[in-house]
């Protein structure tokens, strides 16, 4: 693929402001876990509305993270929505790990832009706006309404060859979407969803979730958009392939965690942040959740999680869509755990992968409905949810001022 950034010196993530920090790192050293006294004070109001206590199940543990994530209890309603969908190529496609042509990436943002896709009639019934972004398709895109083109490159390398991205061609896709979360949120936007597009990029995903938690490629390895048996088998292999070619065959991040407060543990100190809210420890590029995206992510998969890490150091939350979300979602925990503290995972799709990557994150799905389209269609759906839980912090009245018995008073 032709490469259109290389860290000639004009890339993004090159650029120092006058404190001598890139945009990346200025985003890492702002990111702040969940604050614990919001947390503390958002579980104690939920005991206290009228109502069995734990009586809205896991409704109750979204307001209670979105609380910690603004550092306010009640947190602020997450809507407007914005619903950023990144677009990119990827050249492990020439692999036949999918039975969709690549040209389908252009056509399919075509069709966004149109409005007529599936994300776009959920973004309707939800009230999110739509944003689409070219990080890297194999094209050049015609100006048009809601679109951003900020192309590194005209799709990745084979990642079953080498390394997909160059370090420098994935710190550019990390903060494109990074700019583009702070553009939505500067816009108006109080809750952000994350969506994508681009033909084989279930394969990238699966390299990515196996390199951040260690299983295996065939646990980690689904179907995508319709892969038969044999393509299946093939895209095993390819994702086998590309974390020998890469180095990659052992976990790249930290351990696993049970699900609970949503943070991976021992992250990649050298790429993030020293500690809350710390200068960068070490130069990012060197740091080894940074190689592992290169090696093995795709453009969209970088911009994705620059996108997360953008709304959380806005304190924004963000509502992660299916296994390429999950996938790039393990990409900035890596690069700064709290990020995670700041993210809902909307739905659990039918790609075996995705449930590895939210375990792995010690998140829980809000919605199961076997979804494996992607464009952020699972996340505009769980919208509605985390807006009626965190409303419920807001409208619902107290024992106390509705004058209600408490059980065993």
């Amino acid at each position: 693929m032709r490469a259109l950034r290389d860290f000639a010196g004009t890339s993004r993530g090159l650029f120092r402001d006058t404190d001598g920090m890139t945009i990346l790192e200025q985003t890492l050293a702002a990111i702040r876990p969940a604050d614990p006294e919001a947390v503390a004070e958002a579980r104690a109001h939920q005991d206290r509305l009228t109502k069995p206590r734990g009586a809205l199940g896991a409704l109750e543990e979204v307001a209670v993270r979105l609380a910690g994530s603004a550092a306010a209890s009640p947190p602020p309603i997450p809507a407007p929505a914005a619903l950023a969908i990144f677009a990119a190529d990827h050249g492990v496609h020439a692999q036949g790990v999918s039975p969709w042509p690549q040209e389908v990436t252009q056509q399919m943002v075509g069709n966004f832009l149109a409005g007529g896709a599936v994300a776009n009639a959920f973004a309707a019934q939800v009230g999110a706006t739509v944003t689409v972004v070219d990080v890297g398709v194999a094209a050049d895109l015609p100006p048009a309404p809601n679109l951003i083109v900020d192309k590194v490159a005209y799709g990745t390398a084979d990642l079953s060859e080498g390394p997909a991205m160059t370090p420098a061609q994935a710190v550019s896709a990390l903060e494109a979407g990074i700019a583009v979360a702070r553009r939505l949120v500067d816009q108006g936007a109080r809750c952000l969803v994350t969506g994508d597009m681009g033909i084989a990029n279930t394969t990238a995903s699966a390299a990515l979730i196996c390199a951040f938690t260690g299983r295996d490629a065939a646990e980690a390895t689904g179907r995508g958009t319709g892969a038969d048996d044999e393509t299946l088998t093939r895209k095993v292999e390819v994702v086998r392939r590309a974390l020998l070619a890469n180095g990659l065959a052992g976990p790249a991040g930290g351990r696993s965690r049970d699900a609970g407060d949503g943070r991976v543990p021992d992250g990649d100190v050298t790429a993030g942040p020293a500690g809350p809210g710390g200068p960068p420890a070490g130069d990012v590029l060197t740091g080894s959740a940074l190689r592992t995206l290169a090696a093995v992510g795709g453009l969209e998969h970088a911009a994705i999680a620059g996108f997360i890490l953008g709304a959380a150091s806005l304190r924004v939350p963000v509502i992660l869509d299916g296994v390429i979300a999950g996938s790039a979602a393990l990409a900035a925990a890596a690069l700064a755990p709290e990020a995670v503290d700041h993210c809902v995972a909307g739905h659990r799709s039918a790609e075996p992968g995705h449930a590895l990557a939210l375990a792995h994150l010690g998140l829980r799905p809000l919605v199961e409905l076997e979804l494996r389209l992607g464009e952020g269609t699972g996340g505009l759906l769980a919208h509605p949810l985390v807006c009626a839980a965190v409303r419920v912090m807001h409208e619902v009245a107290t024992f106390d001022s509705a004058g209600v018995t408490e059980k065993g008073a």
